[in-house]
């Protein structure tokens, strides 16, 4: 006698398998972002109110001056690290694109930084850029008293020590994305243009990284992405000091939510932020998914 099921039963079975995990899923994450939209529009202070303040947390959001400065930052932040991780990058990926010798030692070295935590990273280069323990005296020991590099205490420029820092691990991940996409390159489009005159930097300028532009803009949204949530290396390299000099809007979140007792106001941040993000995502997935169909 067959004990096989029957093929509703076998359609049934995987969406019921799954369906605890998708409801809990569902719950802790689209439920969470809807509770902390809520508390952004509350009168939320030191502890949850659910009173309905309307978007009043929203106007003394804008009309803060540390958020203002918070979101400067964001965007100087982001055009750097974005436009430096991406550059360097794809430098690192053409040179070795060469098949130079040592390419795979030379891979692993420019990829290690990947693999250290953004606490990791943003705690050695407070060391590397404190003056009075890395770079500016070590020059000065060996001689160069005139050297001064003190921009992680300079409120104009330590925030360019957190674009340093970021560039710095984020780099060798944007080289392994290009590389890839190199590689996967038919060669014989390299040989065909060599055959016709070409010479090897204006083939990769005019053929081979116009070839890449899905690489750039999956690039794009991850580097955007790490941009806007950027919130331990900065705590680590500056905890958002000289002042809030170098406050991104993650750290103001944390500061108004955690330290100020401004619940709605880290809630407001937390909202425009993933408001951003969306604005970067969305359009991106909506032009894959439409030119798949």
């Amino acid at each position: 006698m067959s004990t096989a099921p029957s093929p509703a039963v076998r359609n049934w079975l995987p969406k019921l398998v799954v369906a605890p995990s998708f409801v809990l899923g569902f719950a802790f994450i689209y439920g969470l972002i809807a509770w902390n939209g809520y508390f952004s529009v509350s009168a939320s202070r030191l502890l949850p109110n659910y009173e309905f303040a309307g978007f009043e947390p929203y106007v003394t959001l804008f009309e803060s001056e540390r958020f203002q400065v918070a979101l400067k930052n964001l965007v100087i932040f982001g055009t750097l690290f974005i436009g430096g991780a991406m550059a360097l990058g794809l430098l690192l990926a053409v040179l070795l694109d060469q098949k130079i010798r040592a390419e795979g030692a030379l891979r692993t070295i420019y990829l290690y930084p990947m693999a250290l935590s953004f606490i990791v990273t943003g705690t050695a280069w407070k060391w590397i850029l404190n003056p009075g323990l890395g770079l500016e005296k070590v020059m000065n020991d060996w001689g160069w008293t005139s050297f001064s590099f003190d921009w992680l205490v300079n409120p104009d420029y330590a925030i360019y020590c957190v674009v340093i820092a970021g560039v710095w691990q984020s780099s060798g991940f944007v080289m392994a994305l290009f590389l890839a996409g190199l590689r996967g390159i038919d060669e014989s489009i390299i040989k065909a243009a060599q055959v016709d005159g070409a010479s090897l930097p204006r083939i990769y300028w005019r053929i081979l990284i116009p070839s890449l532009r899905p690489v750039f803009f999956s690039t794009l949204m991850v580097l955007s992405h790490i941009a806007i949530k950027s919130f331990d290396l900065v705590m680590a390299l500056t905890a958002g000091g000289p002042g809030y000099a170098t406050d991104l809007p993650a750290t103001f979140m944390y500061a108004m939510a955690f330290s100020r007792g401004q619940i709605n106001l880290g809630a407001a941040s937390a909202t425009i932020m993933l408001a951003t993000v969306a604005a970067i995502v969305v359009p991106y997935l909506y032009s894959e998914l439409r030119s798949r169909k």
